[in-house]
């Protein structure tokens, strides 16, 4: 099992100018980074791949899809404007290596809902049918899709660990997964665990997240169905904090968090490695307490 953490966790837009935070994350016993790929005006691939390089980090690249960026969108130059950036995407995990695209490059994040069921089934019709040839491109290069499903405020496309299979198997190819974030799962699934297992091998990427998107293991997320899962699947793929601070006002207005959920960003991401490094050790059984740290809620175990 590989960690790793999002540079939203710091920064937003991420860019050449942010390289400080590799050597950083690698000294906190991060195997990768992920880097939130939201203005490709602003990463200079060779420059981001040397000094991955010099840190010794792996890398998965993030999309993030705005309304501008929406493949089920019934203006066609909407969609091809998600499709160029999309192209950049693969284009960018080639050259440096990212095993898989993640993020919901189906569509845009909080966009407005369909009016009716039929206008979203054109929705993901359209999506599904401008995917196909990314997919086929990204194939080509060797990199796979891994479809993030939403919670209901933020799509009314792809909520669950089940749409996302339906979908993938819409588009029909076999690079074409999903991602599964345990905050939008602990707002959507009925079970962790048994999202983890439909999903079974089409499961390509993991976010790790509180349900108050705050450092994993400080809160209510069932941490021990996702590790069970997770086994049980025999999951190979990398396992990322993504999380998010006030301090970062672009993302946090975003993603609607108004108050600090942590001391600190690097709090989020060395307290949650810690968590997450222990939960996955096969010695070391359930998890029956919170997080150790003095920003926890007062929570006396871990559901799950």
């Amino acid at each position: 099992m590989q960690f790793g953490a999002n540079t939203f966790i710091w920064t937003s837009p991420f860019s050449t100018d942010d390289l400080g935070l590799l050597p950083r994350i690698k000294a906190f016993g991060f195997d990768l980074i992920e880097i939130a790929c939201e203005d490709p005006g602003l990463i200079h691939l060779p420059t981001l791949k040397a000094a991955l390089n010099d840190a010794g980090l792996g890398v998965i690249v993030c999309g993030a899809f705005g309304p501008d960026r929406d493949l089920s969108s019934a203006d066609p130059a909407v969609r091809e404007r998600a499709a160029a950036y999309t192209r950049w995407l693969i284009d960018a995990a080639s050259a440096l290596g990212s095993p898989v695209i993640s993020g919901p490059a189906y569509g845009a994040v909080g966009k407005t809902p369909a009016p009716s069921d039929a206008a979203r089934r054109d929705e993901r019709s359209r999506s599904a049918e401008a995917l196909r040839p990314l997919a086929a491109y990204a194939g080509e290069r060797g990199v796979r899709f891994a479809l993030e499903p939403l919670n209901r405020f933020e799509t009314d496309l792809i909520n669950t660990a089940e749409q996302a299979l339906d979908y993938a198997r819409e588009v029909g190819a076999p690079n074409v997964g999903l991602h599964l974030d345990t905050f939008h799962m602990h707002l959507e699934e009925k079970s962790v665990e048994g999202a983890v297992r439909l999903a079974g091998e089409r499961l390509f990427h993991v976010h790790a997240c509180e349900n108050d998107r705050g450092a994993p293991g400080s809160g209510q997320v069932r941490w021990n169905e996702l590790a069970s899962g997770l086994r049980k699947v025999n999951y190979q793929g990398a396992v990322v904090i993504e999380s998010f601070t006030p301090l970062v006002t672009s993302i946090a207005r975003a993603v609607c968090i108004w108050r600090r959920i942590a001391p600190d960003q690097d709090s989020i991401a060395r307290d949650g490695l810690a968590f997450l490094r222990k939960l996955f050790d096969p010695g070391a059984g359930r998890l029956d307490a919170p997080l150790d740290s003095s920003w926890s809620v007062s929570r006396s175990t871990l559901p799950g």
